[in-house]
């Protein structure tokens, strides 16, 4: 008793501190570059992808609450999931229920502060409590069984879920939430990314065209996934499947660096 009690306090705690700077940090992202964002640049191409929809929101959420509550249960450890896209979400969703203007709710970052605060605290404390009071063999049960539906919903239900939306954006947001969301799955494993990469550029082009900011944006994705593919040596791995043989400056470089991939 004396142990759950403590847990709860610690996790009111935590999840209040979690709650406010989330929540709060992606409503400052929305007034860029005016003010400095806090928050995760996937998070702010989640929340535009659901359309300022309550229901959206909360069902986003809600899908990735499955998954951090399994890492709860399985490894004792909340997942990223928690901050990036649960609790911004439900956040969202509760400021949105009777009040649709932007600029009051979703946009307004002491107004999310406060929401996010609640959320958090009920969030956190609900895993943690939960997780703690189950047994160890139900434990191991619950991550043999959620562990795989987690994985099947984050890869690969939710890379259709965003292209569909990059498609129905349109032919240009399409495309490119297509080319980069297939880049992304061959060097990070997951179309998520790439697609909401995708969304941001077409829009972004399709509102202002070829000007000197959708440049950098464009050219800032490009390095960031070049970047990427080389730390995860995903450019050996390419060739070696190509049966093309890789210089040996290639190799040099990954072994100085660090990134080598192994076999």
């Amino acid at each position: 008793m004396n142990q759950t009690l403590t847990i709860l306090l610690e996790s009111i705690v935590i999840g209040g501190l979690i709650g406010f700077a989330a929540s709060a940090g992606v409503a400052r992202m929305f007034h860029a570059p005016k003010v400095q964002g806090m928050g995760a640049f996937r998070t702010l191409g989640e929340l535009n992808a659901c359309e300022n929809d309550p229901v959206a929101h909360f069902s986003f959420g809600l899908g990735f609450f499955f998954n951090a509550w399994a890492g709860a249960v399985g490894t004792g450890a909340l997942s990223s999931d928690v901050d990036h896209r649960i609790v911004p979400h439900w956040a969202a969703a509760l400021s949105m229920v009777k009040n649709r203007n932007l600029t009051e709710t979703l946009h307004n970052p002491r107004g999310m502060a406060f929401v996010g605060t609640g959320v958090g605290i009920v969030l956190v404390s609900a895993l943690n409590t939960t997780a703690a009071s189950i047994p160890d063999s139900l434990q191991r049960i619950a991550a043999d069984v959620l562990g795989p539906a987690s994985e099947w919903l984050i890869n690969p239900v939710m890379p259709i879920v965003f292209w569909m939306a990059a498609v129905d954006a349109g032919r240009r947001t399409g495309a490119w939430g297509t080319v980069l969301g297939g880049v992304a799955h061959i060097v990070m494993g997951n179309a998520v990314p790439g697609i909401v990469l995708g969304i941001v550029i077409g829009k972004a082009l399709d509102d202002l065209g070829w000007t000197r900011l959708t440049r950098v944006l464009a050219g800032a994705v490009a390095v960031l996934f070049i970047a990427s593919a080389f730390l995860r040596g995903v450019d050996l791995d390419i060739l070696e499947q190509m049966k093309v043989h890789a210089p040996n400056w290639l190799h040099q470089l990954h072994e100085a660096t660090g990134t080598e991939p192994t076999d």
